[in-house]
């Protein structure tokens, strides 16, 4: 295990990304910043966020993309959760440590605007912006991502392989 710096309190936590893809196979990704920390530049996303007491992973992802998106599925669209992960992050003035699963959700249509009305305050302020990505553009691209290993990782994923992804110490 890498040794976690000692710089902020400690949030452990589970938590579920969402890989949001279209019907044009486009992938939903946000532009990121944190305000607290600007030495840490931009980067992009996927969507999702903490489990809450009781919920399973499909009920936060389902809870998640409507929250940051509005974009509102049932828990049956929610695919498995192939993709685990362990990572660290500073966000805002704690050091996240996170447990994450990555699963799929397929959309009908061409992706929708993001709809901001039940975001959080903090997320306003976070995201700055949204892109709907080709997924080729994903794949080649040199830009930062969260989880860092994305470009990499997202086509194995999508053809439906198990990753245990070794742990990131993103910030």
């Amino acid at each position: 295990m890498v040794e976690l710096p000692r710089d902020l309190p400690i949030l452990e936590r589970r938590a579920v990304r969402i890989v949001v893809r279209d019907a044009t196979d486009r992938v939903l990704l946000f532009h990121t910043q944190d305000p607290d920390h600007p030495r840490l530049g931009t980067w992009w996303e996927l969507p999702g966020g903490g489990m809450d007491a009781g919920e399973t992973y499909r009920d936060t992802a389902v809870r998640e993309l409507r929250e940051e998106t509005g974009i509102v599925i049932t828990v049956d669209q929610v695919g498995a959760p192939t993709w685990r992960r362990r990572a660290s992050f500073v966000h805002r003035q704690l050091r996240h440590v996170q447990d994450e699963v990555v699963v799929a959700v397929r959309l009908d249509g061409p992706g929708p605007d993001v709809d901001e009305t039940h975001r959080l305050d903090y997320e306003r302020e976070d995201y700055f912006g949204f892109r709907w990505w080709p997924l080729p553009e994903v794949v080649a691209s040199s830009a930062r991502f969260y989880p860092g290993r994305l470009p990499r990782l997202i086509t194995p994923f999508l053809a439906g392989e198990e990753i245990d992804e070794p742990f990131e110490l993103f910030s």
